[in-house]
């Protein structure tokens, strides 16, 4: 018997019903050249925005908004920076202490030189006890060179009057500078203070600030108006005197921190050209 399949004879196929619940396939949306242009420059501008806004006053204390003032972002950018100039000005005080070179050891007088010494002040000793006069004074012509004659001796000036105490009090009053203000604070060990004063472009404000005794890390900077500027930093200083010149128009002023082991009372006295002094 003959079993072969002829195809012909097969029954048609019929397209089955769709089952509810099963999902359709997904269908393309054609995006235009249009719609890509648009979506990009909204996302540009959103980024753009957030380093504007939020990034650059949080870590570089860049504000041109002034909305990072208003967050208090600038104020944590700052003291970012200033913690990071105080870690590279460690670093760098680090490798210095690392390069540098060790102290010479002391050098040994070799004993042969040393006897020989001894014989030579016994020698003298002697030639001093036979003409008489003291050893001090024959060690001394010894190793004195010749003198060639002595020129006369010029007539001395005339000692100039001394000036009374109320004098040089008076002196000492008039040539000391004029301060404006004069503030004190006390450091625990690794705290920090921050202390500006409100300038305009090109004033310029004398200042004295001193540790009393103790040492110091400190930034002088400003910043306004989307500037800011670093004039002068240092580790372990004592105190610092001289003028401030104003970069631009905003605060400008110091930053000290303390990184000792034991409290520091640092003292500032300001005078010249500013507005006010602020401190936080």
């Amino acid at each position: 018997m003959n079993n072969r399949f002829d195809i012909s004879k097969a029954p048609p196929l019929r397209a089955e019903p769709r089952q509810h619940g099963v999902a359709a396939p997904v269908q393309s949306v054609p995006a235009t050249s249009g719609g890509l242009i648009r979506s990009t420059l909204i996302a540009a501008g959103a980024a753009g925005a957030i380093l504007v806004l939020f990034w650059l006053p949080a870590e570089y204390g860049i504000d041109p908004t002034r909305v990072g003032a208003l967050t208090g972002l600038t104020e944590m950018g700052e003291i970012k920076q200033q913690l990071a100039a105080e870690a590279e000005a460690d670093a760098q005080a680090a490798a210095a202490e690392a390069v540098a070179p060790p102290a010479q050891a002391p050098v040994a007088v070799p004993a042969e030189i040393v006897q020989r010494l001894d014989r030579i002040d016994a020698q003298l000793a002697a030639l001093a006890a036979v003409i008489g006069a003291p050893p001090a004074a024959v060690e001394l012509a010894a190793t004195a060179p010749v003198e060639t004659a002595a020129a006369p001796a010029a007539p001395e000036a005339e000692a100039a009057p001394t000036t009374g105490e109320p004098v040089e009090e008076a002196v000492a009053e008039a040539a000391a500078p004029e301060w404006r203000d004069e503030i004190s604070y006390t450091l625990d060990p690794s705290e920090g203070i921050e202390v500006k004063l409100t300038m305009e472009e090109g004033q310029v404000a004398r200042f004295f600030w001193t540790a009393n005794g103790g040492v110091v890390n400190f930034d002088l900077h400003g910043d306004g108006g989307g500037q800011s500027i670093s004039y002068e930093q240092g580790r372990a200083v004592p105190e610092a005197t001289g003028d401030l010149i104003a970069a631009f128009t905003g605060n400008h002023g110091w930053f000290w921190r303390n990184r000792t082991e034991a409290p520091v009372t640092v003292t500032l006295r300001t005078g010249g050209e500013y507005a006010e002094l602020n401190a936080t």
